[in-house]
């Protein structure tokens, strides 16, 4: 896989210049409005005096670490406020890799392509352990995988792309895995508020030095754009990871910090009950159409990604661009996330226009049967 220019963005910029109507189903960007308190958050600090608009601690806002430790379950010390999961995913990784107890980080394949890019500018090597047919990472083969060269084992529940999600069982074993070979599981948690099969634990339930949970509040409350996330760590890590976190970046934008906590203030179950509502109709919506042309796909159990795979059509960069120039749907090439899946296609359903896209890509390729 290639790093120097993320497969996101060629395809998001091909779907852009495209001559006709596309439907993006690349982006994993929310469509739907934030909790009224995130609005509120920001017009509030508008108003702010000059103290308050100056860099903030650099583990994040007091307040802010509280209410995400009274979230998680965690202590409010544990804690550190980056910019997105992505830079709690780094912070992760560079504390495992930084241990000297190993150069390896196992991921899962398929994987989120950002995660071995990451591996690879820290200076690590990765070694990928294939998911089963239902995109679950199976916990005895990580541990066959294992070894003293293992520096770091990553998991994503729910997951991007295959919508596995973990259970308390197999998440105690990836724990257990991790402690077995002196590595550190980090466990990246971002689309925890969208379980649709009442199974998902998080790697918080487990105590336990050699684990590391990161998660944001990008796809929970749909602000994408905020760059607000956390890393969860143990004592032994900690400090570490505020340091290369301060030297990194300083700290996470303090206005964003702000509309996150009141949003932590005021939001309600019900906010995230009718975005789960709406991702399974949806997912319901997208994949009753694929029926029809004889496709296989997965049906998430979580996040808000279908894989899909279609007879005689790999998913190819060149047939991702085929979708958007003769279909109009703009879908991820399977390629992006490893060998596994390589001949599938990805399809991120937060747009309100799943059902248009559904009909095109069912009449693409009945026609294309049919011709």
């Amino acid at each position: 896989m290639e790093y120097e220019e993320p497969l996101f963005y060629r395809v998001g910029r091909y779907a852009a210049e495209a001559d006709r109507d596309v439907v993006d189903m690349v982006s994993g960007n929310p469509d739907w409005d934030p909790p009224t308190g995130v609005r509120a958050g920001l017009r509030e600090y508008a108003d702010a005096a000059p103290a308050d608009l100056q860099y903030p601690p650099s583990e994040g806002l007091a307040a802010l670490r509280e209410a995400i430790g009274e979230e998680r379950g965690v202590d409010p010390e544990q804690v550190v406020v980056t910019n997105g999961a992505a830079e709690a995913n780094y912070l992760g990784m560079a504390a495992a890799l930084d241990r000297g107890a190993g150069e390896e980080v196992l991921l899962t394949d398929p994987v989120y392509p950002y995660y071995p890019g990451k591996v690879s500018m820290l200076g690590g090597t990765t070694r990928t352990v294939e998911a089963e047919a239902d995109g679950r990472l199976d916990p005895a083969a990580v541990r066959e995988a294992a070894s003293d060269e293992t520096a770091c084992i990553v998991v994503n529940t729910p997951n991007n792309p295959t919508g596995a999600v973990y259970d308390a069982a197999a998440m105690r074993e990836f724990v257990a895995v991790a402690e077995d070979v002196d590595a550190v599981l980090l466990s990246d948690e971002v689309y925890h508020r969208f379980d649709f099969s009442g199974r998902f634990a998080s790697a918080l339930g487990v105590d336990s030095p050699n684990r590391v949970v990161t998660g944001s509040f990008s796809k929970s409350f749909a602000i994408t754009g905020f760059r607000v996330g956390y890393a969860v760590l143990p004592d032994s890590l900690r400090d570490a990871a505020r340091t290369r976190h301060m030297l990194t970046t300083v700290s996470a934008s303090r206005p964003a910090q702000r509309a996150v906590l009141r949003g932590l203030e005021t939001v309600e179950d019900a906010y995230f009950e009718r975005a789960r509502d709406r991702l399974r109709e949806r997912a319901a919506t997208f994949t009753e159409a694929l029926d029809a042309v004889g496709a296989e796909y997965t049906t998430p159990d979580g996040a808000f990604y279908v894989l899909v795979r279609i007879p005689e059509f790999p998913g190819t960069m060149a047939n991702a661009k085929r979708l958007i120039d003769e279909a109009g749907v703009a879908g991820m090439p399977g390629e992006t996330f490893g060998a596994a899946r390589a001949d599938w296609l990805r399809f991120a359903l937060v747009t309100p226009r799943v059902e248009t896209a559904a009909e095109r890509l069912a009449g693409f390729f009945t026609a294309r049967t049919d011709g």
